[in-house]
């Protein structure tokens, strides 16, 4: 796999971005893993029980304490919080896949979590009617995020304040695989 202008050395404060489905949990996880850093998903901070979002300060609460640390791997889209985070990162691993392929991710996700009845965060359980017939449907919010997000994050990393930034843009999942084989902390 060619990583040609795909930087290998990356800092010690991560956020790994990308439409919902894309393997933002998964690459954070093998990343923090590889480089020894914690890891944190802002879904677990965001989601109480019964799918209820935290109200905002918590959850901001919560995410201060995340970022004040010196190494992290985070992993989520909130724009609430990209001020925090991103404030505080010194690398930004953006996982910039086409639709179809993060479709088809999700929809597999979607499906082995339900029919496994996996438990996420603070007990929280997919189900496939919420999923596929239901206006908080997961599937529905990737459909509605996706160009969207490919549109906004080459503006957003393009402002001065993120300009101090190392961007790490994957293009396909065999991308970030090789990528994850070769990584190291400057």
């Amino acid at each position: 796999m060619d990583l040609a202008g795909v930087p290998i050395e990356v800092g010690e404060r991560i956020s790994v971005v990308g439409t919902c489905g894309s393997g933002k949990t998964t690459t954070a996880r093998a990343l923090a893993t590889r480089l020894a850093l914690p890891c944190v998903e802002l879904d677990a901070l965001s989601w109480g029980p019964n799918w209820t979002q935290r109200p905002d300060d918590v959850f901001r609460a919560s995410l201060v304490r995340a970022v004040a640390g010196q190494r992290w791997v985070i992993d989520g889209n909130y724009s609430k919080t990209r001020d925090l985070v991103w404030a505080r990162a010194d690398t930004v691993v953006w996982l910039d896949y086409a639709f179809p392929r993060v479709f088809a991710q999700l929809v597999r996700r979607t499906f082995r979590r339900a029919l496994r009845r996996e438990v996420l965060w603070q007990g929280n359980r997919e189900q496939l009617g919420r999923q596929f017939f239901s206006r908080d449907s997961i599937l529905l919010w990737a459909f509605k995020t996706h160009w969207r997000r490919q549109r906004e994050y080459p503006d957003l990393l393009a402002r001065p304040e993120n300009g101090r930034l190392l961007v790490v843009r994957l293009r396909t999942p065999r991308q970030t695989r090789a990528w994850l084989a070769e990584v190291r902390r400057r």
